[in-house]
């Protein structure tokens, strides 16, 4: 019998989370909205207390509800750019 390689992954076209890090999401939000004001938008500890992103990957990586928050907000975020971007007046 010879050895069987395993099915390729479905394709994602329409997922926007997919080839993102989690490490790389969290970067984004800090980036856009400062760690205060993330901790405001998703009261966790990781980003109230001590906040940095080697914490934060730790709890989230442990915790899939505090996981999908981040990437809803995320998500919203970016929906929210390029809304600001489409609209040359704002």
């Amino acid at each position: 019998m010879t050895p069987t390689t395993p099915p390729a992954p479905p394709a994602q076209p329409r997922n926007p989370l997919h080839g993102l890090t989690l490490e790389a999401i969290i970067t984004a939000l800090v980036a856009h909205y400062g760690w205060q004001e993330l901790g405001q938008r998703i009261p966790l500890r990781c980003f109230t207390s001590e906040p940095s992103v080697s914490s934060s990957l730790k709890f989230l990586r442990k915790t899939p509800w505090a996981r999908e928050k981040v990437e809803g907000l995320y998500l919203f975020m970016q929906r929210d750019l390029r809304r600001s971007r489409a609209r040359p007046d704002a």
